[in-house]
């Protein structure tokens, strides 16, 4: 979860005629987590989905509605202008299509809001612009800009001054050589032609996504701003734009629009949407009985607009509220509106007893007896890679599931085995003494239709005198103590492991996992220095389900 700095004497200013306490007792009801307090400075963890909270401006909005300072929502006033136009060309529509941006001025620019700017600035990146691919931001001082601005492409030689550095580059040494290029150029491809922002003049303004010029760096003495957003996707990127817009207002920027065209560009239209919520709907899900007026109130104290019409409540959703979808929603923004802390829990009317589900008794007394057996538990993420769960392992990548618009650009597979996992485990501690021994009861997942899941067990030994029998006979002790069954071996190959040095286990004369000394190349592959011995065998096919 993204993490922000504030300052509670600059949120005591924002936010009106509130005290420190005030303040630190409203902030968990805003659903934000306070992470540490030291003197005047708070660090707030907040959830990716409410960028406005990545500055204390959107932070002081939001407590400004929920302590009734200011309620309803925040109205962008953009003065349309032509004075700023920004002609798109056909040549950016392969690469990074798209892009928007707004013209803030008469602002007064310290550094805790230029921190303040940065901060969300990276953090809309790395959310919403899923690390720059989808969308990312470059802000500047208008004044350093000569309009009309071009976006179109230029090839990798060409060379200008970037941000935070004093000597002409190009954009080739820019990728290869700055960390900025060398983070985020894979986004480009292979392509010799490159996005970019020309000034009237011919002049660089910005290379998106990686760096803005030099030129345009915002400083305290800068008072107008120029905001742009490019993207893969025309809907994120002014979703994001109507982020940074709201921020902007609020910190005292009056703000004038950008009118672009060209390539299936359009200038933002930053629009409010309705949605239709029933007051039964919100009185059912929260167990109240609050009246039109009551839910209207409710609503503005979360910084929205609402009015009734007949039995239901419309809702008007300002455009950086992208996060609301639709009536349930709605319901959450009442109840912070109302106040968390002002709904009374009742027990729930089931008529059973909640227990222990069995599978997860028997899982635990597994952990315990591996554990009492010298063994480390292990708890990694469904979600992995390619490069961990096949590439480094050896393994057939035929049946890859892999998971559509990940928030991460590495781990977008979700296992089909627990081992390769384990093996990254040691591949991190390789620096730790031996010997190292651990294990992992989890899902894994298999390509049918639908998807199945089902529990595995694995274990590895990483030591100078790791063997076949050592990790048999834990195997075979761990499951004898936590389920009294006896298992076999029996002669088997397998990639993952050493020729000679690999057997299958049986339970009844059916397979249900494997064993053996780790193939030494997988080993290199993650440059463990030791030999490696392990198991992984399927819980849910053969034991679990005989236990119950």
């Amino acid at each position: 979860m993204p993490v922000v700095e504030l300052s509670y004497t600059r949120l005591q200013k924002l936010v009106g005629k509130v005290s420190k306490k005030q303040i630190s007792d409203s902030l968990p009801f805003l659903g934000l987590d306070i992470e540490s307090e030291n003197k005047d400075l708070v660090r707030i963890e907040y959830s990716p989905n409410r960028p406005d909270y990545s500055t204390d401006f959107g932070i002081a909005l939001g407590l400004q509605g929920l302590l009734g300072i200011k309620t309803g929502m925040v109205k962008l006033n953009v003065k349309k202008s032509n004075k700023y136009p920004i002609s798109v060309k056909s040549d950016v529509s392969k690469i990074r299509p798209f892009v928007t941006g707004i013209v803030a001025k008469n602002g007064k620019i310290d550094d805790k809001t230029i921190k303040q700017l940065m901060t969300m600035q990276e953090d809309l990146h790395f959310g919403i612009g899923r690390k720059r691919k989808k969308s990312s931001i470059g802000i500047h001082d208008l004044d350093k800009i000569s309009f009309p601005l071009v976006y179109t492409t230029t090839n990798r030689n060409h060379k200008f001054i970037p941000l935070a550095s004093e000597q002409e580059i190009s954009i080739s040494g820019i990728l290869e050589n700055t960390d900025v290029g060398k983070d985020y150029g894979s986004l480009l491809g292979q392509s010799s032609q490159v996005p970019i922002i020309f000034d009237e003049n011919q002049n660089p303004v910005s290379f998106p996504p990686i760096i803005n010029a030099a030129v345009t760096t915002v400083t305290t003495k800068t008072k107008n701003l120029f905001v742009e957003v490019t993207g893969i996707n025309k809907e994120d990127a002014e979703d994001m734009l109507a982020v940074v817009a709201t921020i902007l207002q609020t910190a005292g920027f009056s703000l004038e629009s950008v009118k672009i065209s060209g390539a299936k560009n359009s200038t933002p239209k930053l629009e409010q949407k309705k949605i239709s919520v029933s007051s039964s709907l919100i009185n059912q899900i929260l167990g109240l009985n609050l009246n039109t007026a009551k839910i209207i109130s409710s609503l503005k104290k979360s910084r929205l607009d609402a009015s009734s019409k007949g039995s239901n409540i419309i809702c008007t959703i300002p455009p950086y509220r992208f996060d609301i979808f639709g009536p349930m929603d709605l319901v959450e923004e009442v109840a912070l509106g109302y106040g968390i802390q002002n709904l009374e829990p009742t027990l729930s009317p089931s008529q059973t007893v909640g227990k222990t589900n069995p599978i997860s008794l028997q899982l635990k007394s597994l952990d315990q007896t591996m554990i009492g057996l010298g063994f480390l538990e292990a708890l990694n993420s469904s979600l992995t890679s390619k490069r961990v769960l096949y590439d480094m392992t050896n393994r057939d990548s035929s049946k890859i599931i892999s998971v559509l618009d990940s928030k991460s650009q590495e781990h977008t597979i979700l296992r089909d085995s627990i081992l390769p996992g384990l093996l990254e485990n040691l591949s991190r501690n390789i620096h730790e003494s031996y010997p190292q021994k651990m294990f992992e009861t989890g899902t894994v997942f298999t390509l049918d239709s639908p998807i199945s899941e089902k529990i595995n067990f694995s274990g590895i030994s990483a030591h100078k005198d790791a063997n076949f029998t050592e990790i048999k006979s834990i195997i075979q002790s761990a499951l004898k103590i936590g389920f009294g069954i006896q298992i076999e071996t029996k002669t088997a190959a397998n990639p993952t492991f050493e020729e000679g040095h690999c057997a299958s286990i049986t339970l009844n004369n059916v397979p249900i996992g494997t064993i053996g000394k780790i193939n030494s190349k997988i080993v290199e592959n993650y440059k463990i220095r030791v030999p490696v011995v392990g198991f992984e065998i399927s819980l849910s096919e053969s034991i679990l389900k005989n236990q119950n």
